[in-house]
C-alpha cells in the first residue's frame, strides 16, 4: 500500500507524525513529507491509524 498526503489540505497538525514517525515528518517550515511511501506491512496499521485521525482527511491511503 502506498500513502500520500494532500499538501492543499494538510495543516501541519503532526498527529500523523506523532502515530508514525519513521513514516511522517514536518520540516521547519510545517511541511508534511512521507519518508516511506510505500507501507511496510509491519506499520500499515499504524499509518491507518494516522489517515483515519488527520483532522482535514488530507491523508490517503491506496
Amino acid at each position: 500500500m502506498k500513502v500520500s498526503v494532500d499538501l492543499d489540505q494538510c495543516e501541519a497538525n503532526g498527529i500523523c507524525v506523532g502515530i508514525a514517525p519513521d513514516v511522517f515528518e514536518l520540516d521547519d517550515e510545517d511541511q508534511l513529507h512521507i519518508l516511506a511511501a510505500d507501507v511496510p506491512a509491519d506499520r500499515l496499521a499504524d499509518v491507518e491509524d494516522a489517515v483515519a485521525q488527520c483532522p482535514k482527511a488530507a491523508l490517503r491511503l491506496q
